[in-house]
């Protein structure tokens, strides 16, 4: 098991990926090409029709195909240990698979939380014997995710933490925060924040604006969350620490944290797909799918959203995956739990409604869906000879319909569900491994 992740692995393939549109930005690559894999190391790129094979080669006709590096995801839920009624390791890793990504990051707001060097050790173990892509886990910062005692992050780094985060709940105390910031000094780590001030947002259950008041619902102001993105990279530039803003949803928010970054805070940030691609008129029919926090905000805000991607202010690409029972999430949207499984559908819904329409291009796309993993210490996938196979194909013919036939996911709580998509991942490699293929999603 390596330290830090933990896989099951598998037998690394011997594949020809010959005739697709090969985009790998850290490359510099957008042609047409083809690519060797053998034992599970890319051996050769090279034009089309001029690498030759042996008989133990499987060849994948991929002239209607996209090949770049496989996604890697800084936040999901996995629900293990303790709902695996929602989710377990195996079914997240596979529906992560089908959605071209070769490593997840996963969250410790489970039960119990994971808050110590034996809950850690005990979810790598289980993921060394289910997990159908590597999985890395955090730890929490501070004990049961209650803001006041801080966690061994020490222990826990050198037992293999990916980094720190008590997501799906702020750390509202600024002093525990900077002790904790302080404590990274020692024990390493980035430190992942879920930003909402409690006392701003109250636990509504969407944004407070048009559709709130419409409604007669309490609402989340987006203040909430940029007044913590303030004060916590004020905390962060204080103590010169290395933080990571989770799901970025405001207008205000982009702003805040660009600024920061101009005068050198060490700070990077995630956008979300249902961020990216809706606003709160989703939550108008009180569709449960479309409750999750921060909540979807405005149409204002969703285009700052997107501004902050192309430009770098938020550095790559996350989906939240986070799923729930069909029972919970049928209750009436007040009660209903926050969160959308997003793992299945991410890059085709990205693809269809930033790429398609001009919005960014596919290149910055794939360099922001690759970038996840780099705040918490691992090498982005690429492209190149000698490295191993992490590689998503995906068929641009391929039109489906999000949900039809069901999901892989364990849970069906999809913001996007219903939604026809262009074009499906046909082909995922992780560490050299084949881990999905076109026909164990039709």
């Amino acid at each position: 098991m390596n330290a830090r992740f933990g896989w099951k692995g598998g037998v690394p393939g011997n594949v020809l990926i010959t005739g697709a549109r090969v985009v790998d930005p850290r490359q510099k690559l957008d042609q047409q090409l083809d690519v060797l894999v053998t034992e599970g190391v890319i051996t050769e790129v090279g034009p089309v029709g001029t690498i030759t094979t042996g008989d133990s080669t499987t060849t994948v006709n991929a002239d209607n195909g996209i090949l770049m590096p496989a996604f890697t995801d800084p936040h999901i839920h996995l629900r293990t240990p303790g709902q695996e009624h929602k989710e377990t390791i195996a079914t997240g890793t596979k529906a992560a698979a089908a959605g071209g990504y070769c490593l997840v990051i996963a969250m410790p707001n489970t039960s119990p939380v994971i808050d110590g060097p034996d809950l850690l050790r005990g979810i790598l173990a289980r993921a060394s014997e289910t997990a159908v892509i590597p999985m890395a886990q955090t730890g929490a910062i501070t004990r049961g995710l209650a803001g006041t005692e801080l966690t061994e992050m020490a222990t826990m780094m050198e037992t293999g933490a990916a980094g720190f985060t008590d997501d799906g709940i702020a750390v509202r105390d600024a002093g525990v925060l900077r002790r904790a910031l302080r404590y990274q000094a020692v024990a390493g780590g980035v430190i992942a924040l879920h930003e909402e001030d409690s006392a701003l947002s109250m636990g509504a259950p969407l944004n407070e604006g048009v559709i709130s008041a419409r409604l007669g619902l309490r609402g989340q102001p987006g203040s909430a969350e940029s007044t913590m993105i303030a004060r916590d990279c004020a905390l962060a530039r204080m103590e010169e620490a290395v933080i990571h803003i989770q799901h970025v949803s405001t207008y205000e928010s982009v702003e805040v944290i660009r600024r920061e970054k101009a005068l050198g805070t060490r700070v990077t940030a995630e956008a979300s797909p249902h961020h990216l691609l809706l606003t709160e008129e989703a939550c108008s029919t009180l569709d449960s799918r479309a409750k999750m926090n921060p909540p979807l905000r405005t149409e204002m805000d969703r285009n700052a959203v997107i501004a902050g991607l192309i430009d770098g202010t938020l550095d790559c690409v996350a989906t939240d995956h986070a799923p729930h029972s069909d029972d919970e999430k049928s209750q009436p949207f007040e009660d209903a739990p926050f969160g959308t499984t997003g793992l299945e559908t991410s890059f085709a819904v990205l693809y269809d409604e930033l790429v398609t329409p001009g919005l960014i291009s596919l290149p910055l796309l794939v360099e922001r869906m690759t970038s996840g993993c780099i705040p918490f210490g691992f090498e982005p996938p690429t492209v190149a000879v000698g490295q191993p196979a992490n590689l998503a194909l995906f068929d641009t013919r391929a039109e489906w319909i999000a949900g039809d036939g069901g999901w892989v996911s364990m849970s069906s709580n999809s913001c996007f569900a219903g939604r026809t998509m262009s074009g499906r991942i046909s082909l995922t490699l992780a560490g050299g491994v084949i881990v999905h293929t076109a026909e164990a999603t039709q």
